[in-house]
């Protein structure tokens, strides 16, 4: 007897389709990124699954990490965050 297929779709990766409100807040957290001056100018990569968001790149510091993860939490809908985002390897203070 064959496996049954799931009964929510798949992307063409294999990956099940975004939802609708997952792809909203994706593109909410990603505007207010973009607006606020401390994180415009990082890579910045926004995923969100089941009202989870993913942040994940390079940054410049701690301070812009740490905003970018207050930000993303501050869309409304958000469930919770996973801040993956790292620090882009550099000079360090007091050298």
């Amino acid at each position: 007897m064959p496996w049954p297929f799931p009964d929510f779709p798949f992307a063409e990766d294999g990956q099940p389709a975004p939802d609708g409100a997952d792809v909203r807040l994706a593109a909410l957290v990603a505007q207010r990124l973009s607006i606020d001056w401390t994180t415009r100018r990082q890579q910045i990569t926004v995923t969100v699954q089941n009202r989870v968001v993913i942040l994940a790149g390079m940054v410049a510091d701690a301070e812009t990490r740490r905003v970018a993860g207050e930000l993303a939490w501050d869309v409304s809908g958000v469930f919770d965050v996973c801040n993956a985002l790292r620090l882009r390897a550099g000079r360090r203070r007091g050298r």
